[in-house]
């Protein structure tokens, strides 16, 4: 019994101290998350003592009206004044430019030799020409601001593109003849159904002369999207084809030799390049022909028709004299 007894004494004492050591680890518990809450509460109140002081010390923004954000009137920058000084501007571009037109064909006329290359400036100083002068009246006139020029080319710029489609077309196609330089002024090309000498290029077309001495302007924009012959690119001379028919009976070589001496007594031939004299057979209402085709090179190619003419001329008259042909 004895015995017992100890041990509960001993059970409840330890019963008893546990009790006391939870009960104060509480008490030390809460007083730490009692001071925690306050400095928590006391940097919420910092921060937001000085978020109230930023905001005091910061100035105001300024309020910006609608009607400012509108660009400017057109008046502001468009006057009778103006237009007067830009239509001067206009005249007085047109006169240098054509000025320099003159100049330039009577200095390629002067120097035959170089004529196609210094023909070739002329497209140069015509587009070049018009892009400074209406640069040099938009900037240095009108000098309209740039929310205004955005807004009048947002306003206008879908318009204008449906409107003028084909113009810039031909103007980009222009250009892109300038630069890429698939024939020149004075080259003899071929487009479609036309053929001829290139006697301009501009902004909106090519101008060639053709054999009937017509003067055809073709839009740029067919220019680039066809396919273009070029007889001499840029050479003084060009290769001249002349057909004769003959009877199948004659002597080809006798011919050949014949037709070649002819050719070389010519005025208008370049005896630099080779003549070549070949034969096809043809059936022409049931008839047997020899088709003789000469090529030669003709000296200027202004005179490529003349040059056409004077040899079947030539030919056929040594033809006759030999009593080949009637």
């Amino acid at each position: 019994m004895r015995s017992l007894a100890k041990f509960g004494l001993v059970i409840s004492t330890v019963f008893f101290l546990t009790i006391t050591l939870s009960m104060g680890q509480a008490a030390d518990t809460l007083t730490a998350v009692q001071s925690a809450d306050s400095a928590i509460i006391s940097t919420i109140d910092s921060v937001l003592f000085a978020a109230k002081d930023s905001v005091q010390a910061s100035p105001k923004k300024p309020f910006i009206p609608i009607n400012a954000l509108k660009p400017p009137d057109i008046k502001q920058f468009i006057s009778i004044p103006k237009i007067i000084w830009a239509i001067v501007f206009l005249i007085v571009g047109y006169v240098i430019i054509r000025v320099f037109e003159k100049l330039v064909n009577m200095l390629a006329e002067r120097y035959p030799k170089y004529r196609l290359v210094i023909k070739s400036f002329v497209p140069v100083i015509k587009i070049f020409g018009w892009i400074f002068v209406i640069f040099l009246i938009t900037v240095g006139i009108f000098q309209p601001p740039m929310t205004t020029v955005l807004a009048f080319s947002a306003s206008i710029g879908v318009a204008v593109g449906f409107a003028s489609q084909d113009i810039l077309k031909n103007i980009f196609g222009g250009v892109t003849i300038l630069f890429d330089q698939p024939f020149k002024v004075g080259d003899k090309i071929e487009s479609g159904e036309y053929y001829g000498e290139v006697v301009e290029i501009g902004l909106r077309s090519t101008r060639i002369i053709t054999p009937e001495d017509s003067l055809v302007s073709i839009p740029n924009g067919i220019m680039m999207n066809n396919s273009v012959a070029n007889a001499n690119s840029g050479e003084h001379n060009c290769q001249v084809v002349a057909e004769i028919f003959l009877p199948v009976s004659i002597d080809t070589i006798e011919i050949r030799e014949l037709a070649t001496e002819a050719v070389k007594v010519s005025r208008f031939v370049y005896l630099s390049k080779p003549i070549v004299v070949l034969f096809s057979h043809e059936v022409r209402e049931k008839q047997a022909y020899l088709k003789m085709k000469v090529k030669a090179y003709v000296l200027d190619i202004r005179d490529e028709f003349k040059f056409k003419s004077d040899i079947i001329e030539l030919i056929m008259r040594v033809l006759v004299a030999k009593d080949i042909v009637e």
